[in-house]
């Protein structure tokens, strides 16, 4: 038992402080070095834990904890506040809805879906990741964040998944200020190809994002004359999320 509450307890220290180097999780546990070591190449080979991309020296959270807490967060407020108004939205729009959370300051994370009827539709399946700065509810999150956060994201870099990806640290931020004063985020093909999306944040007692509601759809069927209107309602969607869950 002793090690696996040692394992459970090195997962928590890596999701608050990665990317972090197998060197000062031995200053925090003051374990030997081999010790963690072998705790986190068995956490990585079970899929929690895995190497930073551009670090390899430096670990971080795995898919299978972010595939195990949108089931998590199903019982929660938030899912119950969020099931009735996205289905009332999909049903408005027929186009799918998702619900995404941030994990960490790195990414968010789809944990709930309304799918639409359409033949040709967006899918992200539970569970899947996307980066915030390439997406919808990436900037309707980061729009909502202390500016320390965002500082924080620019500092690591902003990777360019097309030629639509906001890469420029002053595009991103005016994107973002847009975004505050007209209460939605628009991505055209900024992440996926094809792939279109408008965002609102669900906003949590203090102010600050809790999650972010959004009309995904194919480039096919995005038109700038839809826009207004799509936006009014899903930020009208958001609104409601916030409301229930806090009422």
């Amino acid at each position: 038992m002793k090690s696996v509450t040692r394992s459970l307890r090195m997962l928590e220290a890596v999701s608050q402080h990665q990317p972090v180097t197998v060197g000062e999780l031995t200053k925090l546990f003051g374990l030997p070095k081999s010790t963690v070591q072998r705790t986190l190449v068995t956490l990585a080979e079970a899929g929690w834990l895995r190497a930073n991309r551009k670090d390899t020296t430096r670990w971080e959270i795995g898919a299978r904890v972010l595939a195990v807490r949108p089931a998590a967060l199903q019982g929660s407020s938030l899912y119950a506040a969020a099931r009735e108004p996205m289905v009332r939205l999909r049903d408005t729009v027929n186009e799918t809805i998702h619900l995404c959370v941030p994990d960490a300051p790195q990414c968010m994370v789809v944990v709930d879906r309304v799918d639409c009827d359409h033949a040709v539709r967006t899918h992200h399946a539970i569970g899947d990741t996307s980066p915030l700065h390439a997406t919808a509810t990436g900037h309707a999150v980061l729009a909502y964040l202390p500016k320390a956060d965002i500082d924080e994201l620019v500092t690591r870099g902003l990777e360019s998944y097309s030629d639509s990806t906001p890469t420029d640290p002053a595009e991103l931020r005016t994107e973002l200020q847009r975004v505050r004063t007209d209460g939605y985020a628009v991505n055209r093909n900024q992440y996926l190809p094809g792939v279109c999306a408008i965002a609102a944040p669900v906003l949590d007692g203090d102010g600050s994002p809790l999650a972010a509601v959004a009309v995904s759809l194919p480039d096919s069927r995005f038109t700038q004359d839809r826009l207004p209107e799509l936006g009014r309602l899903v930020a009208d969607t958001a609104a409601e999320i916030t409301a229930r869950r806090l009422g």
